[in-house]
């Protein structure tokens, strides 16, 4: 234990010794032109009072200095939104509000066409279960209590089926409606999203003619050429406002395209999910009808 200990701190001090040597050489060479300069302090200057203008000149040189030190450090210290509110200018505000509501958008929509609003599973697995066992109460009261579009498609046929006496073809035609309704609903969502596209282009079209009309300008009010800095201002409008409407309308295009197609296959998918639930139902439609008969051509020959 002894040695493990102290064969570390004998590494540790050799370090510190060739270190401290290693700094002293390095501390020699710049001792040596201190004691070179001392004689030459010794010797008087042959002219005295014009080597005072360069010495008067320096400090002025060392005051000027720091003087353009934070105009660059503060260029560069300058963040990129800032940078870019200074560049948009009066087309920063509606673009930022526009980004926010692309997002916000995208983010809703994304969730109201998932599988659990049109077609949830577990909905599906406990309809065949309930079915197939002849417990048609339990069935209805389970779609009905189901926010999902299958159980809307599957309750509105199934109430048709009663108030129809039966007609399989009108609760058809009711889950038809129901479907229309709900498919029309997901297309004006849809509608905004596409509308904010084209509206996100034209700003930035807006704002590439605004920065360029804006250089001309600068252009043809100077009477000689004008300085580069004083161009970039409209030029960097231009292209700020290009790249952030793009930006927006790039991925608005995108989200409406890819939810529009889901939407139909989950549209689909689900209408012939639900009307092959409520085929089941049917049957018991059709045995009610039966027995009703029964009941009553029993009572007619009793009659007799």
């Amino acid at each position: 234990m002894l040695r493990k200990i102290l064969f570390p701190a004998i590494l540790l001090v050799l370090f510190l010794n060739q270190a401290s040597i290693k700094a002293q050489e390095a501390a020699k060479p710049a001792d040596a032109p201190a004691k070179a300069a001392e004689p030459a302090k010794e010797a008087p200057p042959a002219e005295a009072p014009k080597a005072e203008e360069p010495a008067a000149a320096a400090p002025a040189a060392e005051n000027t200095a720091p003087a353009a030190a934070p105009a660059s450090t503060s260029s560069k210290d300058e963040s990129l939104l800032v940078w870019i509110y200074k560049a948009e200018g009066i087309f920063f505000f509606p673009q930022l509000l526009m980004s926010i509501m692309l997002v916000a958008m995208i983010v809703l929509y994304a969730m109201q066409v998932s599988r659990k609003e049109f077609l949830p599973l577990d909905l599906v697995d406990s309809m065949d279960n309930l079915t197939k066992e002849k417990k048609f109460q339990e069935a209805y009261d389970t779609v009905k209590n189901n926010n999902s579009l299958a159980a809307r498609l599957v309750t509105a046929g199934i109430v048709r089926l009663q108030t129809s006496g039966g007609q399989y073809e009108q609760a058809v035609e009711a889950m038809q409606e129901i479907g229309e309704d709900e498919g029309m609903k997901f297309d004006h969502r849809l509608s905004y999203l596409a509308m904010l596209a084209n509206i996100a282009t034209m700003v930035g079209l807006l704002g590439t003619v605004w920065g360029m009309v804006a250089a001309f300008m600068v252009i043809a009010q100077s009477d000689t050429s004008p300085k580069p800095s004083e161009l970039a201002t409209g030029v960097s409008q231009a292209l700020v406002t290009t790249v952030w409407g793009l930006l927006q309308a790039i991925p608005a295009i995108i989200g409406h395209t890819v939810m529009k197609n889901r939407i139909s296959r989950m549209m689909l998918e689900t209408g012939i999910v639900a009307e092959r639930m409520l085929s089941r139902f049917q049957s018991l439609s059709k045995s009610s009808k039966s027995s009703a008969a029964t009941v009553t051509t029993s009572g007619a020959s009793q009659a007799t």
